[in-house]
C-alpha cells in the first residue's frame, strides 16, 4: 500500500533514463582505453547505481592514484563526449513527472551520478523543475548506504512514512530499506523484478505509468 505517500524519490540511470547501455559500453571502452580487463556486460550492470570511484574498485580492484586519475577522466570524456549510445528519458519519464506534481506529490532524485552530471542531464532533458531537492554521490555516502535519503528527508520536513524510494537495483532497494522507506522497484533496469524482490522491494511496476496510476489511485 502506498495510500499517505507525499514525497517520490527517484533514482536516475536505469530509472527515469535509459542510459544503462551507454554506461556499460563506457565503461567498457574505457577499460579497452587504459588497458585493464574489459568487465563483461553483467558486471557492469551491477554497479550501476554506486558512485564512481567504489563502482571501479568493484570492478578491477584498487587502482593507484595515477591509473585511477586516468580512468576517471577518460571515462567521463567516454560517457559525455565519445560514446554513440543513445541515453533518452523512457518514453512516459515526462508525463509520469507531470502528473504526479499536477498530483500533489514532491519528487527528488537520488542518484549514483555527480552534480555535474545530473545537472548536465537535466538540462538535456529539461527536467530539473520536476525536482524540489536531489543528492548525488558527489555529495554525500553513495547507496546503499541511506545517508542521501535522510538528507533529502530531513531538507523537505518528510517523514519515513510518506515517502517513496523508486528505483531499477538492489542499491536502491537496500538503501530505502536501510532510510525505513517504502522501497519501490521498476522491472525495465539493471535488475530483474526477482532480484529486486530479493533484495526487499515492497511493489515492483513494469512501467512508470503503473506506478504514477498506483500513487495517484492510493493518494489521500
Amino acid at each position: 500500500m502506498m495510500y499517505g505517500k507525499r514525497l517520490i524519490v527517484f533514482d536516475w540511470d536505469g530509472t527515469l533514463m535509459d542510459s544503462i547501455g551507454r554506461i556499460v559500453s563506457s565503461m567498457q571502452n574505457t577499460a579497452r582505453h587504459i588497458g585493464l580487463p574489459v568487465p563483461t556486460d553483467v558486471a557492469v550492470r551491477d554497479i550501476i547505481g554506486l558512485s564512481l570511484e567504489p563502482a571501479i574498485e568493484k570492478l578491477f580492484g584498487v587502482l593507484n592514484p595515477v591509473e585511477l586519475d586516468g580512468f576517471l577522466v577518460q571515462y567521463r570524456d567516454e560517457y559525455v563526449d565519445l560514446n554513440p549510445t543513445p541515453s533518452p528519458l523512457f518514453n512516459d519519464a515526462k508525463a509520469v513527472l507531470s502528473q504526479l506534481t499536477g498530483s500533489g506529490f514532491q519528487l527528488a532524485v537520488a542518484t549514483g551520478k555527480a552534480r555535474r552530471g545530473l545537472q548536465r542531464v537535466w538540462s538535456e532533458s529539461e527536467t530539473e523543475h520536476y525536482f524540489v531537492a536531489s543528492r548525488c554521490a558527489s555529495e554525500t555516502r553513495g547507496k546503499p548506504d541511506p545517508q542521501m535519503l535522510y538528507e533529502i528527508m530531513d531538507e523537505l520536513n518528510a517523514h519515513q512514512e510518506e515517502t517513496v524510494m523508486v528505483g531499477d537495483s538492489v542499491h536502491d532497494m537496500k538503501m530505502a530499506i536501510a532510510a525505513g522507506v517504502h522501497p519501490v522497484g521498476v522491472s525495465f533496469g539493471v535488475h530483474n523484478a526477482e532480484r529486486l524482490r530479493e533484495a526487499g522491494a515492497a511493489l515492483v511496476v513494469d512501467s512508470l505509468t503503473e506506478l504514477s496510476d498506483r500513487l495517484i489511485k492510493e493518494r489521500p
